[in-house]
């Protein structure tokens, strides 16, 4: 004997909405998940792996150890771009002055678009070096005495095109300070 009426007719669970509905959530979080894997793999961003972070914080202190060395020679520089030649004109003040100057400008998010630059002495603690043309954005500016192993370095931070003169100071400080 059956519980049912005789007359009601039980449909099978795949004729059902419901049961149809819930797989369809599943399957649209399977297919989801699955295109953000494929988007994330296509779009890596190898800026955050760092692999030795001792060797890293050993080079924050070295870098740290170069301002200071910076500030007790009283060091400070004035850069300046030419927007019609591009010259880098770079005047340094304080009690060093070496025979070379090397720039850096660092872009903030892509390291490949990073440039070097030697500058010559050529008088009275002025530098200069022929610049790049067209330099737009913000930019990381770093200038030290020596390519490897220099004994101090200034740092600061412009935004080109620019026509006024950028300071570089030891850690970046501001020129209020």
């Amino acid at each position: 004997m059956s519980s049912l009426p005789s007359s009601e007719k039980v449909t099978p669970w795949y004729k059902q909405f419901w049961p149809w509905f819930l797989i369809g959530i599943l399957f649209s979080s399977i297919i989801v998940s699955t295109g953000f894997a494929v988007m994330s793999i296509k779009s890596f961003d190898g800026m955050v792996v760092q692999e030795d972070y001792y060797e890293h914080g050993k080079a924050i202190n070295m870098v740290l150890a170069k301002q200071e060395q910076a500030r007790a020679l009283n060091l400070s520089a004035e850069l300046r771009l030419d927007p019609m030649t591009s010259d880098i004109v770079v005047d340094l003040s304080g009690d060093a002055r070496p025979e070379m100057l090397y720039l850096d400008l660092i872009f903030p998010t892509e390291d490949n678009r990073d440039q070097s630059f030697v500058l010559e002495h050529v008088r009275d603690g002025r530098y200069i070096a022929q610049g790049p043309d067209n330099l737009r954005y913000r930019w990381y500016l770093q200038i030290q005495p020596a390519l490897e192993d220099a004994d101090w370095r200034l740092t600061g931070e412009a935004t080109f095109p620019n026509e006024n003169s950028v300071a570089l100071l030891p850690g970046g400080r501001k020129a209020s300070e």
